[in-house]
């Protein structure tokens, strides 16, 4: 397959528009797949409060948190690529399930140890490496599920930003009233409890009428299949290049610089408010993905990101704590809408075949560089000014997405026709 490659039902015979698909909410199984990554999206938002508070009343300090920290993402970064194979080996569906029930027993384990009083920061490591490494066999099939279970694939993917965007902003509060009015121990024990209920949504999924790949390649093969495809549209392997370059540059310092100087210009409730700007932003531009249907939706999602760049700018200019917040809503809203007009780009041009091993390389592709830009973030910001590496990551955001915009296959791509979802998720209910 090419990247001008298309899927069956991209058009009527005579070229007319087909009528508009049905609303996600109509389809049974979209409802339970919406309940379960919700419930999944609330675990995953309380587990850094949690985890900061469970290793630093250890008495295993900043580093313990960063070891922790590091156990948990090193899986997910080595394992995705797997993930991905393995998900479209056994069906995405099984592998969510199944990694959903090692994390509940991962966080199980955890409060186990904690309500005990006697754990060890390599027992935290140990487990959050295995729910690490079940993240890493979760995530590659989401892509792959959400045309296998909404017909209107774009308002699926906002649907699932909003939540994605409700959940960020309850998760840490949730986490900290647990950990505040109960303990420790019991904030972990809800989080088991979510995973449970995300594993109890996805399993009558399972009846999806989903072809499993019952050949005997090797996994290296599939690998290779997975690569071959991504490689071969330049639309995909280039803005995933170009976002690597910008989770380095713009990811990796923004978040612990910005909330650093924020913290110091607007005081910690300050920096609460914005973030909660920020939060809000997310779900307008969950919204906005709703309704705006563009013919080139990485172009228009590439426009809506260079909002993103003020999000570094307002605490390297020491901007107003009103234009700051705003500029938070702004940057979140571009960021939103620009993620619905990726996923739904990338879950209408490639094939369900190899949707979950090319999604693999995406999200590789896209978290990898940003721990390294993290960690040369405080360095950086010792030598030349906390101010001055935020300045430069906001020049840098709109650089990449000059450089993305400038590559034709990404201005070039269009939006797939709404006719072309419903052989995708036109499979048996069981």
């Amino acid at each position: 397959m090419t990247e001008n490659d298309t899927t069956p039902g991209d058009a009527t015979p005579d070229g007319a528009p087909g009528p508009p698909p049905p609303s996600p909410w109509r389809s049974g199984r979209f409802r339970l797949f919406f309940t379960a990554r919700s419930t999944s999206l609330l675990a995953d938002g309380m587990l850094m409060v949690s985890l900061t508070t469970a290793v630093l009343g250890s008495g295993y300090g900043a580093s313990g948190v960063g070891y922790a920290l590091a156990a948990w993402m090193a899986p997910i970064v080595l394992l995705v690529l797997f993930g991905g194979v393995l998900a479209d080996r056994f069906t995405p569906q099984v592998m969510m399930v199944g990694a959903d029930v090692v994390r509940m027993v991962a966080m199980l384990a955890l409060a186990g140890l904690l309500a005990l009083g006697d754990v060890r920061l390599w027992h935290v490591m140990a487990l959050l490496a295995v729910s690490g490494a079940a993240t890493a066999m979760f995530q590659p099939g989401l892509a792959s599920l959400v045309p296998r279970v909404a017909e209107d694939i774009q308002r699926a993917n906002a649907l699932l930003r909003i939540s994605e965007s409700i959940c960020t902003l309850l998760g840490p509060g949730l986490a900290g009233l647990l950990v505040a009015y109960w303990d420790v121990a019991g904030s972990f024990l809800v989080i088991a409890a979510f995973y449970a209920c995300s594993a109890l949504g996805l399993a009558p999924l399972r009846r999806l009428g989903t072809a499993r790949d019952e050949s005997d390649e090797p996994i290296w093969q599939r690998l290779a299949t997975g690569w071959h495809e991504f490689r071969s549209r330049s639309w995909l392997w280039g803005v995933i290049a170009v976002w690597a370059v910008y989770g380095l540059f713009v990811f990796g310092p923004a978040l612990p610089l910005g909330a650093a100087l924020l913290t110091e210009q607007h005081g910690a409730d300050g920096y609460g408010w914005i973030a909660s700007a920020d939060g809000a932003g997310t779900i307008v531009g969950g919204l906005l993905g709703m309704r705006v249907r563009p013919r080139r939706p990485l172009v228009a999602g590439a426009c809506a990101m260079f909002f993103f760049s003020l999000n570094p700018l307002a605490p390297a200019l020491g901007w107003s704590f009103g234009l700051t917040a705003a500029t938070g809503v702004l940057a979140g809203c571009g960021f939103a809408f620009w993620g619905v007009m990726w996923a739904t780009s990338v879950q209408t041009h490639i094939p369900l075949a190899v949707l979950s091993r090319v999604s693999a390389y995406d999200v590789a592709g896209s978290i990898m560089v940003i721990p390294v830009g993290r960690a040369l973030a405080g360095p950086a910001a010792e030598s030349v000014g906390a101010d001055r590496v935020l300045l430069f990551s906001s020049v840098m955001g709109l650089v990449c997405l000059a450089v993305m915009l400038a590559v034709p296959a990404v201005r070039a791509l269009r939006r797939a026709p709404e006719k072309a979802a419903g052989p995708r998720a036109a499979v048996a209910d069981g």
